[in-house]
């Protein structure tokens, strides 16, 4: 199949069994109950993991809650089961907490429960992806001061811990330690009820919640991996919201709503694999990749070719660093040059995709592959379910992987690029390929920067990324959900990482 015929499927809506999922199914927002129609199932719902977009939709500020909130529209901190916070000296925060709230377990909140959520989190037994993506690099040792106070303690100076503390989920005390739970239990306004494998997630109103009551009785998750089948399941009643659909499916402008979200799309080159631990192949795969042929028909016309991993709004963002050229002829012309010096050009390279990662993935992988196969590299395409995709980003790697592409999507709407750079790109970062001791030296030096130092410092730092060529920037994306007549409900940036029951309103 040509590039542009793989184009043109891809923004045809997949119809193909729509009436066999809307079949025997009654209408949804009944009795102050919603239905929310997710693009996948979670393979886990352990909170230590909410900074995945398919646990956090489900558990964050749901569930189980966060000690300060970054609010989606300043990135401004804002309490949550802190009321306040303040500095005692470069190494240590003091947090005061929120009296009178209790897990859903019966069990009280207080400084011992919160110690018992950050050291579980931390924990590397369980390898938690808010470990891994936001605390690398630091060791943190919460210390009880009384109930309500508790410091956080560094090995290093860590000026936006305010910020940090906004990922980390507090849990019950009663919870599993060094594994993963499947029944989370937090202090947030639902309560989880059940996860029907396969099927269904169930939470209900938590009648003791600290807060405000939400309007929202109960709500249903349930998956469908085709955006059109998710569009129509709102349309026509059997659910209320759908977070992310594709944007040949977002044809309804009484229901359907387009933001810019935080996500940001590449493909993470395994630079330690031949023949692309050779920088001239890392630049051939950026010249053969045509941005532009992707732009409005596989993805939106609104989304914006990335240079970087951050989005602009995020202060650190290198302004200066230029999206690549289309040019195949020069990619080619590179490919000979590093063949003919002996680097085995010819391996075969294989793109590691998943369905649904966001609306179109498949169909952006195999015009990819359609791209790079067009300019004689051997390339191929894995599609892998959730789970596995998560063994393949994540240390350790499996010694006898084959040269790698891997197709990913990075949410960043916390404000620092620290949530971002050490996870992805430090040798020590656990989703990271990379060993470049210039690269490391600089990130640990924006790690504990501050004010317009730390921009700049951030900034040097994607310098140095762009210079060693670490992956294929695609695109800061737009996203696109739909929302049924019986609900009140407004994405926002934040709207696929984490959607709040509490902030839906019934009609």
């Amino acid at each position: 199949m040509s590039i542009q015929q793989t184009l043109r499927l891809a923004s045809l809506p997949v119809v193909m069994g729509l009436s066999a999922w809307l079949s025997g199914h009654g209408l949804a927002a009944d009795g102050g109950h919603i239905t929310i129609v997710l693009s996948e199932e979670p393979d886990i719902i352990d909170p230590c993991e909410a900074s995945r977009s398919n646990v956090g939709r489900v558990v964050k500020q749901n569930i189980t809650e966060t000690l300060t909130e970054i609010d989606p529209d300043d990135g401004s901190i804002t309490p949550r089961l802190a009321t306040e916070w303040e500095q005692l000296d470069d190494l240590t925060w003091r947090f005061k907490l929120r009296e009178g709230v209790t897990f859903h377990d019966g069990e009280p909140f207080n400084a011992e429960a919160v110690k018992f959520s950050i050291d579980r989190t931390l924990d590397d037994r369980i390898d938690c992806e808010i470990r891994i993506k936001f605390f690398g690099g630091i060791k943190v040792t919460p210390v009880v001061v009384d109930d309500y106070t508790i410091d956080i303690k560094t090995d290093q100076p860590a000026p936006i811990m305010p910020t940090m503390m906004g990922t980390m989920t507090i849990v019950s005390p009663n919870t599993v330690v060094g594994e993963r739970t499947r029944e989370p239990v937090g202090t947030g306004p639902y309560v989880f009820k059940q996860w029907n494998a396969g099927q269904n997630i169930q939470v209900e109103r938590f009648d003791d919640y600290w807060g405000e009551q939400p309007e929202v009785e109960s709500a249903t998750y349930v998956w469908r991996a085709e955006s059109a089948v998710r569009a129509a399941m709102v349309e026509t009643g059997e659910a209320d919201i759908a977070p992310n659909i594709a944007v040949q499916d977002a044809d309804n402008p009484e229901m359907d709503y387009s933001y810019p979200n935080s996500e940001t799309t590449r493909l993470r080159i395994d630079v330690t694999k031949p023949p692309l631990d050779d920088i001239r192949v890392r630049k051939a795969l950026n010249l053969a990749f045509d941005r532009e042929a992707m732009v409005g028909t596989i993805f939106s016309k609104d989304v914006i070719p990335a240079t970087q991993l951050i989005v602009p709004s995020i202060p650190g963002h290198n302004p200066d660093l230029k999206v690549w050229p289309y040019d195949p002829d020069e990619a080619m012309r590179l490919l000979d040059e590093a063949r003919a010096d002996g680097v085995p050009v010819d391996n075969e390279i294989v793109i590691i995709g998943r369905p649904e990662l966001y609306p179109n993935s498949t169909e952006a992988c195999e015009a990819i592959m359609a791209m790079y196969q067009a300019v004689g590299l051997n390339v191929s395409l894995r599609m892998v379910d959730v789970a596995q995709w998560v063994d393949w980003l994540t240390k350790p790697y499996a010694d006898d992987r084959p040269a790698n592409l891997q197709e990913g999507q990075h949410d960043n709407n916390n404000g620092d690029p620290v949530f971002t750079v050490f996870n992805k790109y430090h040798s020590q970062g656990g989703q990271s390929v990379y060993n470049d001791p210039e690269l490391d030296k600089l990130i640990e030096a924006a790690q504990v920067a501050v004010g317009d130092d730390r921009i700049a410092k951030w900034q040097q730092t994607f310098a140095r990324i762009d210079e060693i060529v670490a992956e294929v920037p695609m695109f800061h994306m737009v996203g696109y959900s739909r929302v049924g007549p019986d609900v009140e409900f407004t994405p926002n940036i934040s709207s696929n990482s984490e959607l709040q029951i509490a902030q839906v309103k019934l009609k």
